[in-house]
């Protein structure tokens, strides 16, 4: 599991390291950085997948992010021109990366100024064997596939990579190979249902979303696509099938994320961008639970959210002994005028074993209490 992540000279970090935990929620205005701290882990990524970390060089534009060029990535006002990420385990395991800025400011691949400092105890294990690096990481961007009537096919990244895409392209392909397959983590089992297979669970935890709710994944092997169908079941009543294009985008948005961490293994890395997107307040909360328990199971997540909903959700997790405050960690993306420049940093509010949570930023969770004393 990552322990910590430190970002030297990258878009509006100067100097900043992420104590990383389990479970790691990521919150704050706009544009103050979050974005920043999961690009950093997906540059890292997608340079490896390319061959090319390996080879020393940093790949900006690829199929996980497109930062742009040297430009775009350098700290607007750094005091040299090296860009740095640093890695490290809570095995001990040392990655870091400081590439050399000293060159055509119009190029998008970095070239590798220092090596990779591995574990000097331990040798044999590198840093490419993390979670980041293998199969057992997903991430899942905040513009993620909404409804279709039918959604493409990957062997490849499917079957192989065990990947279903950053917008979820992949998803109900995803399900359908693996829909009879048990979840490897019993831990994650809904209360409500009896089997362990991927597809009952999935379809369990839909029900938080809309109680009786069933997708169905159909496959065309002529056209080597698959489409996804929703029914409704409310005692003897059972609905018609419907296209995922008639059903709310709630339930679309959603199912990746579902898939995603229900097929986790222990050890797994899930990063995921605005779960709470087209989900309604109880959908939101019990998603928090959702992630506590995957957490305390072994999975580490980073979610980037703005829902006080999910937090909330987490709180309760943590209160009623779901998964402890010391594998929980808010942190709190913000940033003021010093010395006539805006510096970016990152807070971390306090989380107790009862849920409750102290040394609380000014703009954290505390809108609905502003506008309600405007309305008495």
């Amino acid at each position: 599991m990552m322990k910590s992540l430190r970002l030297k000279n990258i878009k509006c970090f100067e100097d900043e390291t992420l104590e990383l935990l389990s479970l790691n929620l990521l919150t704050g205005l706009n544009g103050m950085g979050k974005s920043t701290a999961i690009q950093s882990l997906l540059l890292l990524r997608q340079s490896y997948n390319a061959g090319l970390l390996q080879n020393r060089h940093l790949l900006l534009n690829g199929d996980l992010v497109k930062i742009g060029n040297t430009r775009d990535i350098l700290y607007q006002y750094s005091k040299t021109l090296e860009i740095g990420i640093e890695l490290m385990t809570e095995e001990g395991i040392h990655g870091q990366w400081l590439w050399d800025a000293e060159q055509d400011k119009d190029i998008d691949t970095l070239h590798l100024k220092c090596p990779i400092e591995n574990n000097p105890h331990d040798a044999s294990i590198g840093i490419f064997e993390i979670p980041l690096f293998g199969e057992n990481f997903h991430y899942l961007s905040a513009e993620r596939l909404g409804p279709r009537s039918f959604y493409e096919k990957s062997t490849h990244e499917v079957s192989y990579k065990k990947q279903m895409g950053t917008q979820g392209e992949y998803a109900i392909n995803y399900l359908n190979r693996y829909a009879s397959k048990n979840i490897p983590i019993e831990g994650l089992k809904h209360p409500s249902s009896e089997g362990l297979t991927l597809y009952e669970q999935v379809n369990a935890w839909l029900g938080e979303i809309r109680p009786g709710t069933r997708v169905k994944p159909k496959e065309n092997t002529d056209m080597s696509l698959v489409s996804a169908n929703y029914q409704f079941i409310g005692g003897r009543d059972i609905s018609n099938e419907f296209r995922s294009t008639n059903v709310g985008f709630g339930l679309s948005y959603i199912l990746p994320l579902l898939v995603a961490i229900l097929n986790s293994t222990p050890g797994s890395l899930i990063i995921l961008e605005n779960p709470e997107a087209h989900l309604h307040p109880m959908a939101q909360a019990s998603m928090g639970r959702l992630f506590a328990i995957a957490a305390s199971n072994g999975v580490q997540l980073i979610v980037e959210t703005h829902s006080d909903h999910i937090i909330n959700g987490v709180r309760v997790a943590i209160k009623e002994g779901v998964i402890g405050h010391d594998k929980t960690k808010i942190m709190f993306f913000t940033g003021d005028v010093i010395e006539d420049v805006f510096v970016h940093y990152v807070l971390t509010p306090r989380i107790y074993a009862n849920g409750r949570l102290g040394d609380l930023p000014e703009g954290f969770l505390d809108e609905w209490g502003k506008q309600l004393l405007r309305i008495i």
